[in-house]
């Protein structure tokens, strides 16, 4: 089933945090990224500063952040996944920061 929304890493930095979640981990996040193919526009808190534009969900018991964005290239809708982590010491974040530019 295809969703209203295309996901897509912003760089391989960003799949390959992906692929390196353990199996559980990896599960929530798979629940979270099939959610975001549906209603992306509704799921997720907006981020500011240098993350304005962005919106993040969270797993709060295993600590890991996805950070995304939703992007239009004329056609259909784009979510492009720019990090995913742990919140610890706001790596997730930094390292979104600097995949977008923004530091």
């Amino acid at each position: 089933m295809s969703g209203r929304y295309r996901l897509a890493f912003i760089d391989e930095g960003a799949r390959k945090e992906y692929v390196k979640l353990d199996g559980s981990t990896r599960r929530l996040v798979d629940v979270g990224l099939r959610k975001l193919e549906e209603r992306a526009d509704e799921l997720g808190a907006p981020l500011h500063g240098a993350l304005a534009g962005c919106k993040k969900l969270k797993w709060r018991e295993a600590g890991i952040r996805l950070v995304f964005r939703i992007l239009e290239d004329g056609t259909v809708e784009v979510v492009e996944i720019v990090a995913i982590g742990r919140r610890d010491k706001s790596a997730v974040y930094k390292a979104a920061e600097k995949r977008l530019g923004r530091r």
